[in-house]
């Protein structure tokens, strides 16, 4: 059974998204109000899933999602945020904070329990990936992919990634000299295919490149219009 944490302040949207996940798969789902208590649980229980609402009382959902993201305890928690619509701002934030993925407000009850189940099949196939003994390591010049473990090195240094990071990686450097289309990563990576959501895409090789550092994220080349292409050396 799949444990959910949503920490959404308005009780109505919490109690309804509580009662249609429940319902929908063998999840166990707590709620919190603010973000302070929602850390708390979060941190004390350690969920499979977090919905995150951003704007919350006490602490808000951007800083909420960067303390998971902090704490090696909590750091592969997969985070869908909530967001309003029209915040584009908002959503890019909250990306960059270290979110999965996000859901607009008002949302569709079918979208987000897709994105759901979307986050839990991929971390089911990473993980039958990672048992079954094939390949053990990547390795693209000085930087090392350590599929069983889910660890990442450049030059001997780990580099702490989320899941998606990883994913994303892998994904680029397993078809090495390929483009891969933004829709094809979202399918990839996230387990969906939805065209208008390609943002998430940029915004999570934005922040790979910065952690893998100028010379291993240089190696991730942008195709204007197209996608992305790893041109790493072997």
């Amino acid at each position: 059974m799949k444990s959910i944490l949503i920490i959404e302040d308005d009780p109505d949207i919490a109690l309804s998204l509580k009662y249609n996940l429940e319902r929908s798969g063998p999840y166990k789902v707590d709620t919190a109000e603010d973000g302070v208590s929602g850390l708390r649980k979060a941190e004390r229980s350690g969920p499979d899933l977090v919905l995150l609402d951003l704007n919350l009382p006490g602490m808000d959902g951007l800083e909420v999602c960067r303390r998971i993201r902090n704490q090696r305890s909590t750091a592969r928690m997969a985070i869908i945020i909530l967001t309003a619509r029209t915040d584009e701002t908002q959503k890019i934030d909250g990306l960059d904070a270290g979110a999965d993925d996000y859901v607009s407000k008002p949302f569709s009850v079918k979208e987000l329990l897709a994105r759901v189940r979307a986050q839990f099949r991929r971390a089911e196939m990473a993980q039958e990936a990672e048992g079954d003994g094939t390949t053990s390591l990547l390795r693209a010049g000085d930087t090392v992919i350590d599929l069983p473990g889910r660890k990442v090195a450049v030059n001997g240094n780990e580099v702490e990634l989320t899941r998606k990071e990883f994913d994303l990686l892998t994904a680029l450097v397993s078809n090495r000299g390929r483009v891969l289309t933004r829709n094809r990563l979202l399918e990839h990576v996230w387990g969906y295919d939805y065209p208008g959501e390609t943002r998430t895409v940029d915004v999570h090789i934005r922040r790979l490149r910065q952690k893998l550092g100028e010379a291993a994220g240089g190696a991730i080349e942008t195709v204007v219009g197209v996608g992305y292409r790893y041109r790493g050396p072997e």
